[in-house]
């Protein structure tokens, strides 16, 4: 593992911080300056500004966190960050992002290799959404986002949608795609407004009666089913 990934995933900062420490020749690997490509393995010492790094106890970590509309995905240490937002003991990750304006379930995790194979679209795992709209939902809509349109030169693959019972401005869809800020695009395309975006699940993972703002860990059984679907 490289070192500014191995510092990230330890807590101590962002690996994006961790890089520019690099840089700036901040970091000591076994006594001799870090480089971009210095690997870490068990046993070696990393100084950061002379003072050694400790490693945290590695407890593996899976949680859904419903996240409020106004947080930010991110570990970075910026305002209404989702890693002080849960204030975890564990060093976790958000998988893949859900922007601030959108509300949620989110994945985080420590477990390093599952955050690529949920979070990279080129995989097509299933995320569902619930959008509330400013206008009523039109049939010829929901029939031409299903089949893939363009948006500004982007190419949205088929997916399912379909309009909520009794709500004339809400419909349901379910992407196997991560465009960015894609639904939004998708309904500005057609002159609508997102008034609510919400993420309900991933893969099989449901966000069902957690209350905003508030996390839990997965299940035995759910990350069994997760896992399973990742092989």
């Amino acid at each position: 593992m490289k070192v500014d990934k191995y510092i990230g995933l330890n807590g101590f900062t962002s690996r994006r911080k961790a890089y520019d420490m690099i840089e700036n020749k901040r970091i000591l690997v076994n006594g001799k300056l870090a480089n971009f490509s210095t690997k870490i393995k068990d046993g070696d010492e990393i100084l950061i500004d002379g003072i050694p790094l400790t490693q945290k106890e590695f407890i593996p970590t899976y949680i859904v966190y419903n996240k409020p509309k106004g947080i930010e995905c991110t570990s970075e240490k910026i305002e209404n960050n989702i890693i002080d937002a849960i204030g975890h003991t564990q060093s976790i990750y958000p998988v893949g992002r859900l922007d601030k304006e959108s509300e949620g379930l989110i994945l985080l995790t420590n477990h390093a290799e599952i955050i690529n194979k949920i979070g990279n679209s080129k995989y097509e795992h299933e995320k569902e959404y619930i959008v509330t709209l400013n206008l009523p939902v039109r049939t010829q809509f929901l029939k031409e986002i299903s089949e893939g349109i363009n948006i500004q030169g982007d190419i949205t693959k088929p997916c399912k949608v379909s309009k909520e019972p009794d709500a004339k401005r809400i419909f349901r869809i379910t992407l196997t795609q991560g465009l960015n800020r894609q639904i939004r695009r998708m309904c500005n395309a057609y002159d609508y407004q997102v008034i609510k975006l919400q993420r309900v699940r991933v893969m099989n993972i449901k966000l069902d009666k957690l209350k905003i703002g508030e996390w839990r860990d997965l299940t035995v059984a759910e990350l069994e089913e997760l896992m399973g679907q990742l092989v």
